[in-house]
């Protein structure tokens, strides 16, 4: 299976859930679009820098539009109407995507590579690679706004800051009451032990670039 065929795969299985009727409304078929729009973009480039340089930036990719019931959920904690204006311009996640990158060069090069359409505004970022969360946590994340209208939420991450941040959803599920405090401080270290390797590997890749 090729890396475009992946792609596809991802992006079918992640929007497969929405309906008519949601709180989408009548946008749904251009959350649709806007989502498909910017994994074409991203697909795009990929396959750019396959052909001239050798290498692909992303290891993976995957898309989702959030369910009409989290949808609502996140509404009502918000204390916002659950309508479709509060869906898709107070709440700015309504469409995610995710990308995993090897290397962590490659998560600033495709955020400099998005940040060049007309039709796409920056309008928040956050590198929480250069400055972890105080549990760990690595990624870059980005607000979105495609065509002035509909907002993508993006977070660009390494595979091993992909891998930790999926432990570390776990533990925020893990039912129970006992102590985790030292699973919370053994994730800590492995954080910065993974952000410690992601740096030298880059480091590698460079020097064997040269």
């Amino acid at each position: 299976m090729t890396s475009a065929d992946t792609f596809r795969r991802d992006t079918e299985i992640h929007a497969d859930d929405l309906r008519e009727g949601t709180i989408y409304g009548e946008h749904t078929d251009a959350m649709r679009g806007v989502m498909n729009g910017v994994l074409e973009r991203i697909e795009a480039l990929r396959t750019d820098m396959r052909s001239r340089m050798g290498f692909d930036p992303v290891d993976h990719c995957t898309a989702r539009i959030k369910s009409d019931r989290s949808m609502r959920e996140k509404c009502r904690r918000k204390g916002l109407p659950e309508t479709s204006d509060s869906a898709l311009f107070m709440i700015h996640d309504a469409i995610g995507i995710r990308i995993v990158c090897g290397f962590l060069n490659d998560v600033y090069t495709i955020r400099d590579y998005l940040a060049k359409f007309d039709d796409y505004e920056m309008i928040k970022e956050k590198d929480y690679i250069r400055q972890a969360k105080p549990n760990g946590y690595r990624s870059y994340h980005i607000i979105l706004r495609v065509s002035g209208k509909y907002y993508v939420e993006l977070q660009l991450r390494t595979i091993s800051m992909d891998t930790w941040a999926a432990l570390e959803h776990q533990l925020q599920y893990k039912k129970g009451h006992e102590d985790n405090s030292l699973i919370i401080r053994e994730l800590k270290r492995c954080a910065d032990e993974l952000a410690s390797t992601d740096v030298s590997m880059q480091i590698l890749r460079d020097m064997i670039k040269e």
